[in-house]
């Protein structure tokens, strides 16, 4: 898509200017198939910063209050962002993540459903989960460091800041594949996922 690799080469410009930015670990995304991204939720900045970081597309999945924002919610649709509906079982959205990981897409789940306020890891929802059980997707957590920083909360304007985003490997999740209609095996999902990301963040 022309818009979003426009984007891309414009982010990876700006982000070594302003972010000092370092990704470790793009080798543990798969280079084919569909796939789940699970990054750690801190600021506005994080979809730009994790897409950028990612030589693959991907897809984000955004509350769909932003896609009612006139010029932003547009941009986020023209670069391949679908909307959810939060704090409730969202079908739809259910769905065109499902679709797009069986097309082969790289699909970004935030597995908090929101900003961290005091950018600490928050309980995962349940949506990861029963997207990861139903697509048997590779789940691949990232751990954004400094983001918060670069775009701290009510700011418009980039600052200088640090930025690491550190990329995992897959989490195995077979023992839980055929346990989609389990709550427990879906509360599991977003505890390894979250668990995964606590330990990128204590890396060097």
């Amino acid at each position: 898509m022309l818009l979003y690799r426009l984007a891309w080469v414009v982010l990876r410009i700006i982000l070594p200017i302003f972010g000092r930015w370092r990704v470790t670990g793009r080798e543990n995304i798969p280079t084919a198939g569909g796939v789940i991204i699970a990054p750690n939720h801190v600021s506005y900045s994080d979809p730009p910063v994790v897409g950028a970081a990612l030589r693959r597309q991907v897809r984000f999945m955004a509350k769909e209050e932003l896609f009612r924002i006139p010029i932003l919610g547009l941009l986020i649709r023209v670069v391949g962002a679908f909307p959810v509906k939060q704090k409730t079982a969202d079908r739809t959205a259910l769905k065109n993540a499902l679709r797009l990981l069986e097309r082969g897409h790289v699909v970004c789940i935030f597995p908090e459903g929101k900003r961290s306020p005091d950018g600490n890891l928050q309980q995962p929802e349940l949506g990861i989960g029963m997207i990861a059980l139903k697509s048997r997707a590779p789940v691949v957590p990232i751990a954004l460091i400094g983001t918060n920083k670069l775009l701290p909360a009510h700011s418009v304007l980039l600052k200088f800041s640090r930025v690491r985003v550190r990329i995992g490997k897959p989490i195995p999740m077979d023992d839980l594949y055929d346990r989609t209609g389990d709550r427990a095996a879906l509360e599991q999902v977003g505890q390894r996922v979250i668990a995964a990301i606590a330990e990128l963040q204590k890396s060097p």
